[in-house]
């Protein structure tokens, strides 16, 4: 949520803010009256407490002509008192109510606009041309024996899928490569849960308009994730950060759930758009400040990722109609897709500010010692079913085979090709020595 004082001061940049992202500006106005009712619910109170305590005090020097009419007014003002803190207890829910229906503020420069009007910043790399059909992720997976789709489906629905063979091999070496290289960079790696409680789903702000989007386990009254940037922000609400040696920082590993409700007809062949799928996500944690350079950086470390795997991308300033409620600004990088002539996001990152870390508790103590509440971003790393459809499609061969880049090579045994029908043993890495045949 946004800071209260941020509203109450500047209420016409916040009404401008939602109409920047297509929201309703009334929030804003709805918000600041709960404010008031609830400033004005505890001044009741407190004036009604005061004068139950003046009227206990009277009670003790009463005289006993007296005593009768001060006790009686003594009990009134208690049911009063009463009566006051319920009404406190109904204006603090109307204005967490309030105040959790409103998104961050959209930050200066973000552009304007919706889904198709994200500004492409730069494009880097060159995109491949092939004298020969292109094919798709799916179609080069197939022949590799590297992903089955349709016994996905057998067993889970559509849109689920098996890796298979070098499919899961492809999984595993990107998942090291992304974890080392974000190890390299200072990250603590963190295997995450895929089950969080409402609290957690609610604080990182994935419900209310965006519940949709998520699957609800009833029983438990848990949430599948959709990002491990859930449990990572999760991790430490209702506590005090020492950030004083720099941002904290996590890799995180987890499983990951989509619904993808509204999406039908978009990407539904293959594992572009997919309702299951694993995922390295980077999570910081720093001062407001510190939040603009973070940023930065975690886009840095995602283009640096796509490089080392020779994918051509393009990075976009997402505009403000198409931010998720809890980013006040968001880059996306789009990876070139062959198959269908264009480029499709592969990675994003996101600048939360203190909106997550406000619903969160989540704070830090500044130079004087002063407990404050911190910024939160995220970005990918590497969603990996995404990353494992760009790299066949971009790498693919005339003869079915697949050019594996030198980064993730020391994982795949070294080889410079995925080959249909190639020994899985010869892939399998570095320094695994085969089982020793069995003995009778």
């Amino acid at each position: 949520m946004i800071d209260l004082r941020y509203v109450r001061e500047h209420p016409d940049l916040v009404r401008a803010s939602q109409r920047a992202r297509g929201a309703d500006d009334s929030l804003v106005d709805a918000l600041i009256a709960a404010d008031a009712d609830r400033r004005a619910a505890v001044g009741a109170a407190d004036d009604l407490r005061s004068a139950q305590k003046a009227a206990s005090l009277a009670v003790r020097g009463a005289s006993a002509e007296g005593r009768p009419a001060v006790l009686e007014r003594a009990k009134a003002l208690a049911a009063q008192v009463k009566d006051a803190e319920e009404a406190e207890r109904a204006a603090d829910a109307a204005l967490r109510t309030a105040h959790l229906a409103l998104a961050n503020v959209v930050a200066d420069g973000v552009p304007p606009g919706g889904e198709d009007d994200a500004v492409t910043l730069r494009t880097v790399g060159e995109v491949p041309e092939y004298d020969f059909p292109v094919r798709d992720h799916l179609e080069i997976g197939e022949l590799l024996g590297a992903i089955d789709m349709e016994r996905g489906a057998k067993v889970s629905g559509a849109r689920f899928y098996f890796l298979t063979g070098p499919g899961a091999l492809l999984e595993f070496a990107l998942a090291q490569l992304a974890i080392s290289r974000a190890v390299a960079a200072g990250f603590t790696p963190v295997v995450a849960p895929a089950l969080v409680r409402p609290e957690a789903m609610e604080g990182t702000g994935f419900l209310g308009e965006h519940d949709e989007e998520v699957y609800r386990v009833e029983r438990d009254d848990l949430y599948l994730v959709g990002t491990s940037e859930v449990a990572l922000a999760g991790m430490h609400m209702n506590e005090v950060l020492d950030l004083s040696a720099g941002p904290r920082r996590y890799a995180g590993w987890s499983s990951c759930f989509r619904r993808e409700a509204g999406s039908y007809g978009k990407d539904t062949k293959g594992i572009i758009r997919v309702h299951w799928f694993d995922k390295v996500e980077m999570f910081s944690f720093c001062p407001p400040a510190d939040a603009a350079a973070e940023h930065l950086r975690l886009l840095q470390w995602e283009e640096e990722f796509l490089t080392a795997l020779e994918l051509p991308y393009r990075v976009v300033d997402i505009a403000a109609g198409d931010l998720g409620t809890s980013a006040a600004r968001k880059f996306d990088i789009e990876a070139w897709f062959p198959s269908q002539g264009t480029y499709r996001e592969l990675t994003s990152t996101s600048d939360c500010t203190t909106f997550q870390a406000r619903r969160l508790s989540i704070r830090y103590r500044d130079a004087e010692g002063r407990t404050q509440v911190a910024a939160t971003l995220n970005g990918t790393l590497c969603a990996v079913a995404r990353t494992i459809a760009c790299l066949l499609e971009v790498h693919q061969r005339a003869d079915g085979s697949v050019h594996v880049p030198p980064a993730l090579r020391p994982w795949l045994g070294g080889h410079e090709l995925l080959t249909p029908g190639m020994s899985l043993a010869a892939v399998s890495g570095p320094g695994v020595p085969a089982p020793a045949a069995p003995t009778r």
